[in-house]
């Protein structure tokens, strides 16, 4: 999954870039408010880590600014503040979360996956496409009575594959999705991945689920062909 962070602080910063990546998330670093709504005016996030105290505007302004831009992926605050009128300011600017410095990152991990559990999708916490299933929470996968191991990219690229079946997804969007904007590499890493992927959801079970659509992408069945 993609998040933008927004921190101004480049240790800080630095801690959730590399920490979200060990998780397989696709990181994208923001150090003002200005970049932060531009960015998010730009790019598809499935969610926003927004900072409160950045130099010129601020995360509470910024998200205002994303919201009126129509852009609606969910937003987490973090904030030093702990006064109720500057969560209520945050939560009224279009916020869906807030977490109060210093945290713990195993709560900033729960809060964003509950955050994109509740996102527009709707989807509930466990994806299911037939048997084949995937929970975001335990990071594990199954097909029927089969647990499949995956490597973290491999796990991020099905989890999106999930939260889209049916869906032709570009390879760009794959990309902009499971890697991050400065990714500089060819394209080709995703057919790369797809087809380790299908080496170990598909073809020990005999079943197609991620079907090439020439000249466009990819897509998860809904129905996988046996």
């Amino acid at each position: 999954m993609r998040v933008l962070v927004v921190e101004d602080h480049p240790e800080m910063a630095q801690l959730l870039d590399q920490g979200l990546r060990e998780q397989a998330f696709a990181v994208d670093v923001a150090a003002t408010g200005e970049d932060a709504v531009s960015l998010a005016i730009e790019y598809d996030y499935d969610v926003v880590v927004l900072d409160v105290m950045l130099p010129g505007i601020d995360g509470i302004e910024a998200c205002r600014r994303i919201r009126e831009a129509g852009r609606r992926p969910p937003v987490l605050l973090l904030t030093a503040r702990d006064a109720v009128r500057d969560r209520v300011s945050g939560l009224d600017a279009g916020a869906d979360d807030y977490l109060t410095k210093p945290f713990a990152f195993d709560e900033l991990l729960a809060r964003l996956r509950a955050l994109m559990r509740r996102g527009p999708s709707g989807r509930a916490a466990a994806l299911a496409v037939e048997d084949l299933v995937l929970d975001p929470a335990a990071h594990r996968v199954m097909r029927g009575e089969r647990r499949i191991d995956l490597t973290p990219k491999e796990f991020a690229l099905l989890e999106f594959f999930m939260r889209h079946p049916g869906e032709v997804l570009t390879r760009t969007k794959l990309l902009e999705h499971v890697w991050d904007f400065a990714f500089d590499g060819d394209s080709n890493v995703v057919d790369v991945f797809v087809r380790l992927l299908r080496e170990k959801i598909d073809r020990p079970f005999g079943v197609t689920s991620i079907q090439t659509v020439r000249g466009v992408g990819y897509r998860l069945l809904e129905h996988a062909d046996r």
